[in-house]
């Protein structure tokens, strides 16, 4: 085996992690999570603080369009119409997650973390925040071939940026 099962998160994305978490708590907000290439790893990482238990509602692990579609909702003739690792599925990830929760906000994530084959683009990552009363929010990244733990890590860095600016905003 090349990679290790489960990446090293460096220690400034559990510092931010730890940071939000504990203002979603703060606040009286909870997140879900929905994700595809990082097979859970933001779950974990928010759970993994302790106190701000309260602030993570559910996280969905939705790896396949069959469980995209059963888990959040998202129509069969979206994922049918669209690519699986697009701008359209990360935002039905997200807004899907928020309307099968309780949550006040939710992440959902996308992408071809290793070899994506003929025609995909390894490190190709979408990722979208829905916010209840708000607009979803959509951002692309092109990590390149970097490796699968490295470009999950790095999809990680990016979420938790995208939920500090969310909650910068409120």
């Amino acid at each position: 085996m090349s990679e290790t099962l489960e990446p090293a998160i460096p220690d400034h994305l559990d510092e931010q992690a730890d940071r939000l978490m504990h203002e979603l708590c703060d606040r009286k907000l909870r997140i879900a999570t929905a994700e595809s290439c990082t097979g859970g790893m933001l779950a974990a990482l928010l759970t993994d603080i302790e106190g701000a238990s309260h602030g993570f509602e559910r996280g969905f692990v939705a790896y396949t369009e069959e469980s995209k579609a059963e888990l959040l909702g998202i129509d069969r003739d979206l994922l049918k119409r669209n690519e699986a690792v697009s701008e359209v599925v990360a935002r039905a990830m997200a807004e899907g997650a928020l309307a099968r929760s309780r949550a006040d906000i939710a992440l959902g994530v996308t992408g071809f973390a290793g070899p994506a084959g003929e025609n995909h683009e390894q490190g190709l990552v979408h990722m979208a925040l829905a916010q209840r009363g708000g607009p979803t929010v959509h951002r692309v990244e092109h990590f390149g071939a970097v490796g699968r733990g490295p470009a999950r890590v790095k999809s990680l860095k990016v979420m938790l940026d995208m939920l500090e600016q969310a909650l910068r905003k409120e």
